[in-house]
């Protein structure tokens, strides 16, 4: 039987928290179809003529913010994982992780995989809920990466599935431990919000997927629907997205008489920019100064044990 490699694929991040760096890792993004679908003559001129002319400096003094001794912290979390699986594989798979933007690429990865010589590749994005921005250029780049290099084993594409029992298990503790003893008066559960428009494209797989998530959390939680609030972060653009607003909601609860609030978002496996300064840091601020009292962010499942197990039995299955 072939013993199967087991690729995760995270989203990325820069290289370093440096404008050149970001502004690198910002045109790879941005220039994604997937991404982003306006038509390149009418997208490429304004990302090339104005975004990348101003955005790369303001991120990246976002990104210094949260970097840490040992780089990046979605890039550290993601080799936590990876070593973690590791341990568990127990001769069954081996693993490695690349990134859809930035370095590792799945390009680079594949070749490696190749002069490796494995012989089943198990592709795996770190996204339990479904988008063409994040699980279907997951794989679309990893498809085409393994024609550009001549990986000729098969290349099995798989997802996490939104109300996986170890990822909600994982969620759950992660949970009780940012809370401890002191309850929060409301929980946000905050997902990567996308364009309403590609919502609607998608037959609503996505936010179909953020409320099945939601659902299964809370009901392991034990935690009443009416104390819980859905939400989307870190909107981009002028054209509709997803709503409600993370950063909104953040704002009115305290007018509603919510004093304390715990935030957990499950479409980052990892903890990021997204989480740790967008939410972390400026979602607190805008709580607090709105009149609230105690704000409590939940870290990322990262190299749980329960999500762990999950991800090695899609490497096996």
């Amino acid at each position: 039987m072939r013993r199967p490699h087991l690729l995760l694929v995270n989203l990325g991040t820069p290289d370093a928290p440096t404008p050149e760096s970001v502004r690198r890792f910002l045109d790879e993004f941005l220039s994604d179809p997937d991404v982003i679908d306006f038509p390149r003559w009418f997208w490429q001129p304004i990302l090339q003529g104005i975004v990348l002319r101003t955005r790369p400096r303001k991120v990246a003094v976002a990104y210094e913010s949260i970097w840490t001794p040992e780089g990046s912290p979605l890039r550290v979390g993601t080799e936590r994982i990876v070593a973690r699986l590791q341990a568990a594989a127990a001769g069954r798979f081996t693993v490695s992780a690349a990134y859809r933007y930035g370095e590792p690429s799945i390009d680079s990865e594949k070749a490696r995989l190749k002069a490796m010589g494995v012989e089943r590749v198990v592709v795996v994005p770190l996204f339990p809920q479904r988008t063409s921005s994040t699980t279907g250029t997951a794989f679309r780049r990893a498809l085409e990466a393994a024609g550009r290099v001549g990986i000729e084993v098969p290349v099995v594409a798989r997802v996490i599935p939104a109300t996986d029992p170890g990822y909600i298990a994982a969620m759950v503790d992660r949970f009780r431990e940012a809370v401890g003893d002191a309850p929060p008066d409301h929980v946000v559960v905050s997902f990567h919000g996308i364009p309403s428009r590609y919502d609607r494209k998608e037959r609503r797989s996505y936010s179909s997927d953020c409320c099945h998530t939601t659902t299964a959390l809370l009901n392991a939680l034990q935690w009443p629907v009416a104390r819980s609030t859905l939400t989307f972060q870190s909107k981009f653009g002028p054209e509709p997205w997803l709503t409600p607003a993370t950063d909104a909601v953040l704002e009115a609860l305290p007018r509603r008489g919510v004093r304390s609030v715990a935030v957990i978002t499950p479409g980052f496996v990892t903890d990021g920019l997204e989480t740790i300064e967008e939410i972390g840091d400026r979602g607190r601020e805008s709580f607090l100064h709105a009149g609230g009292e105690r704000f409590v962010r939940v870290n990322a499942v990262e190299e749980h044990p329960a999500f762990v197990e999950s991800l090695a039995r899609l490497a096996v299955a």
